[in-house]
């Protein structure tokens, strides 16, 4: 079993490597063919409304609740086939020009695959809107990623998504593809692609292609959660492993861009269902899940000394914003985005 606490571990395990192959290519071909916008314009065409401390049911036994928190609309809190995993926001990215998070969320049905999403969701006006993630090829084609997407981490116009066995999907925000630019409407909310001479995505009138990848060069670790650490005088990329009923899942923090895909360090976090990590000002924060009925806890680290902290239920990744810690919750009807004290 895994001591308790940050033990630091051999980070040779956890090195990445950039594979770009044509993802680039397929990015710019579909750039080409479908017009870009920004995330600004995305937020003022938001089509969603969050309500200020709704789904109250999600802060369960919490106590002292939030100090702020909003919930999703109607739809996706009763949905059962999408869910809310990452959290980042305008603060990680540096290069957003208004206040706002992004959240990515999974389509978890088995047949007819839609893939995953993003939200670009504004504290000002409490709009949001979802765009789709795609995978395009040097022709234009495109589809949606099958896959976890438990955390994502924006630095500058890239916005970095935990792929499980695979490492982290990279797609620019500068190829944020607005489907009105080219057509009338937005195609057959049933297909995503090209057909009959149309763009389809679901409905959704974004997409927004993946353009590099960093790989995990052997196999065998799990990116689960992403974050950025924005305190030191180099920022940094952290990305971890969720494990189930086991202390062994790993964190580690890389020096951005990436440069060289080997780890600055790397630790095993000693507690299981950790959902999401983040560190500051030299003390590590950990999400860490229950159930669907049970408050999580979040767990801080100022070096071994462990200090315990309510959580509301079903907390997910972890993103640093306004001088609060905020989290994005994944159950049905107690889906919230919060934010608490460092």
């Amino acid at each position: 079993m895994a001591a308790s606490g940050m033990v630091p571990t051999d980070k040779s395990a956890f090195v990445l490597n950039r594979a770009t192959g044509d993802l680039a290519d397929g990015a710019a071909k579909l750039a080409s063919d479908i017009g870009s916008t920004s995330v600004e314009a995305v937020l003022a065409a938001a089509n969603r409304a969050m309500r200020r401390k709704g789904a109250s049911a999600t802060m369960g036994s919490m106590n002292p609740r939030p100090a702020e928190w909003y919930s999703f609309d109607d739809g996706d809190q009763q949905t059962t086939d999408w869910y809310p995993q990452g959290l980042s926001g305008s603060d990680d990215s540096g290069g957003i020009g208004v206040p706002s998070f992004l959240v990515s969320w999974y389509f978890k049905p088995e047949a007819g695959e839609r893939g995953i999403r993003l939200s670009f969701v504004s504290p000002r006006t409490l709009k949001y809107r979802h765009a789709l993630l795609v995978q395009a090829k040097p022709d234009g084609a495109y589809g949606p990623i099958d896959i976890h997407a438990g955390g994502i981490a924006c630095h500058g116009d890239l916005l970095y998504v935990a792929d499980t066995v695979r490492g982290l999907r990279v797609f620019d925000l500068n190829n944020v593809l607005d489907l009105r630019t080219v057509q009338n409407d937005l195609g057959d909310p049933q297909r995503v692609g090209r057909h009959a001479g149309k763009l389809h995505a679901f409905g959704y009138r974004y997409v927004i292609p993946q353009t590099d990848f960093w790989k995990v060069a052997q196999a065998g670790p799990r990116f689960s959660f992403v974050s950025i650490d924005r305190s030191g005088a180099t920022p940094r990329l952290i990305t971890g492993e969720y494990r189930e009923n086991d202390p062994g899942g790993w964190v580690g923090r890389w020096d951005l861009d990436l440069a060289g895909g080997q780890p600055v360090d790397a630790f095993v976090m000693g507690h299981p269902k950790i959902q999401g990590a983040t560190s500051r000002g030299g003390k590590w924060y950990l999400s860490q899940a229950a159930n669907a009925t049970t408050n999580g806890k979040l767990l801080v680290y100022e070096g071994q000394t462990l200090r315990t902290r309510p959580f509301p239920i079903g907390p997910e990744d972890l993103a640093v914003q306004d001088g609060k810690l905020w989290s994005v919750t994944e159950f049905r009807n107690k889906r919230t985005i919060f934010g608490v004290g460092l």
